[in-house]
């Protein structure tokens, strides 16, 4: 066979750039922050490299109680802040914990305004009043859960719940209902390991032949030990009807260092992955990155070492008031994203969450970022922003409405194919729209004659 020529760069015709050199803000999500500083925060001034590393370390001293985080931020923080965050605690919902991984992230020269601190640690002068339709269980789990833990809403897909615990707990999460402990507001569904529980939820799911894919969640499947991890997807992967197993952890974003140092269950994660590949079916991972932030060296090598043994990375946002509502945060993070080889899949237009309405955005919002994200990068990158109707309509792409009125904030969904008939009603925060729409949501004999404007008009 002819060897083909050398081509002597030197001497071939340069070719004409036909764009001109890119900036450097087009090049800033490979740009990334090694390592957090955590001896800046007194408590952690004399830990090592090798404890901040492992995630035993980590999930060690976590902290769940906010006297011991407000303890922790002696000396860092001001008293103010630590006053409004004491308040805060006692009128949230959800429980707390908080990793010291995140908890060196965060600026605390400026906490009120930083992207992680507004996601995991409440403050109370930035509250806001529940919006007057807003429900515990917005999304209907349990009315869709044949037996505890499970849901099944969609024909062929269901959610299974096998604990409640999460290596943190974030002020947002739509399982408030259920995840961490009860709190003073709240009295949770708790849904912790057991195994006749996970029995009755298996058998369900092998009686089902329409069911193919399973959502692996909780909680979070961070929180399951190895044998328990091979054991739930082992089961899983050897039924017959069964093609596709995801396993949901916010894990990488906020612990990292457990994917780094924690081979077991990484081996565990691995081994159902390749079980899976050999009888045909699709085992992968789905994770939540909110902020480029969250977005470290750490992060990346753990997100490398799960692309060196083949293990597919998603990614699941919610789009969060002050953290990623701005056109370029959102793109820097799906680029971020794209880069570590996590593939953005969702952004979610924020759930109608008890205690976390000064986060919510408009749907508008969430159209207006898809129009500009969308073409940043590769499509495959891209992620489909969507609005998980209230009530149980599942996920409907934000754009993709039946109406929607800008000035009471009340926009339509259908769901044919997973509830025909039923229309899904989702409202944005009242702060956030026109005066007019604000002071018809402060009288309440106009909430359902507002409700009755949105349902007349599809009808």
């Amino acid at each position: 066979m002819a060897s083909l020529p050398v081509l002597n760069v030197s001497d071939a015709q340069i070719p004409v750039h036909k764009k001109p050199p890119v900036a450097a803000e087009e090049l800033a999500h490979r740009t990334l922050l090694e390592k957090p500083d955590w001896r800046r925060i007194p408590a952690y001034k004399d830990v090592t490299d090798e404890q901040f590393m492992d995630h035993n370390w980590q999930a060690k001293k976590s902290i769940t109680r906010p006297d011991k985080l407000l303890e922790t931020l002696a000396g860092i923080a001001s008293p103010e802040f630590i006053k409004d965050a004491t308040e805060g605690f006692s009128r949230a919902p959800m429980s707390v914990r908080v990793s010291p991984y995140l908890m060196s992230l965060i600026d605390w020269n400026n906490p009120e305004d930083d992207p992680l601190r507004i996601q995991f640690i409440p403050i109370a002068s930035r509250m806001l009043p529940d919006h007057p339709k807003l429900g515990l269980d917005s999304l209907h789990e349990q009315e869709d859960a044949p037996v505890p833990g499970l849901t099944h809403r969609y024909a062929d897909k269901a959610l299974f719940l096998p604990l409640d615990t999460c290596p943190v707990y974030c002020r947002f999460c739509t399982r408030s209902y259920a995840v961490g402990n009860d709190t003073e507001l709240v009295d949770k569904v708790h849904l912790r390991v057991d195994v006749e529980r996970w029995a009755k939820a298996f058998q369900y799911i092998s009686e089902r032949p329409e069911l193919e894919d399973i959502v692996v969640s909780g909680g979070d499947a961070y929180q399951l030990r190895p044998e328990q991890l091979r054991f739930i997807g082992e089961t899983l992967v050897r039924m017959d009807n069964i093609r596709r197993i995801r396993i949901a952890t916010k894990g990488p974003a906020v612990m990292p260092q457990k994917i780094l140092t924690d081979h077991d269950w990484l081996d565990a994660v691995t081994w159902v992955v390749e079980l899976g590949r050999k009888l045909h079916k699709e085992v992968v991972l789905h994770t939540h990155f909110n902020h480029p932030n969250e977005v470290t060296g750490i992060t990346r090598d753990a997100m490398l070492r799960l692309f060196e043994r083949g293990i597919t990375v998603r990614n699941q946002s919610v789009m969060i008031r002050n953290v990623n509502d701005s056109r370029d945060t959102m793109k820097l993070l799906v680029r971020r994203l794209g880069h570590i080889h996590v593939h953005p899949y969702y952004v979610y237009v924020h759930d109608m969450v008890k205690g976390a309405e000064e986060l919510r955005t408009t749907v508008q919002t969430a159209i207006d970022i898809e129009k500009y994200v969308r073409g940043s990068t590769a499509g495959f990158n891209t992620p489909t922003f969507v609005v998980d109707a209230p009530g149980g309509g599942g996920k409907r792409v934000c754009h993709s409405y039946e109406y929607y009125n800008r000035t009471t904030g009340v926009s339509v969904y259908k769901a044919p194919s997973v509830k025909p008939g039923q229309p899904f009603l989702y409202f944005d925060p009242v702060n956030q729209l026109p005066e007019e729409g604000q002071r018809r949501w402060a009288d309440p004999k106009e909430h359902e004659a507002m409700v009755e404007e949105a349902l007349q008009a599809v009808r």
